[in-house]
């Protein structure tokens, strides 16, 4: 499974240094997005760093497995590790959703419940005695 997260840390870091690159087309614009404090362009933003951010999180997510007991490994982990992956890649086409459609943030519920139960079941079945 750590696998998986591999591939998905690095895919999110690419798609960061890519999402970065296309901003830097236009940051210096500064009505670009309709000014640095706008909804789009803070929306915009934000994707382009949960790339990142998310990318990290599966990444000490693949790192962090062979470092585990047997005993803490299972199909329990299988499910963190599907839940991370899935908010990793969620997150950010939210926000790029939402910067331009507002309504859309209401999907934000998708990433934040993957992330925080990819997190927890981690530290649950993982980590925990």
């Amino acid at each position: 499974m750590d696998q998986v997260n591999l591939i998905a840390g690095w895919i999110g870091i690419l798609c960061g240094m890519v999402s970065g690159a296309v901003h830097g087309l236009w940051f210096h614009r500064v009505e670009w997005l309709g000014g640095y404090a706008a909804w789009p362009r803070r929306l915009t933003r934000l994707g382009h760093i949960s790339f990142f951010g998310l990318a990290f999180i599966n990444l000490a997510f693949a790192w962090s497995l062979p470092a585990l007991p047997a005993a803490h490994q299972g199909p329990a982990l299988d499910v963190a590790a599907w839940a991370l992956v899935v908010g990793a890649f969620t997150m950010p086409l939210c926000c790029y959703a939402a910067a331009f459609i507002p309504s859309a943030r209401h999907a934000f519920v998708v990433p934040v419940t993957s992330l925080i139960t990819g997190v927890s079941v981690f530290i649950v079945k993982g980590l925990l005695p």
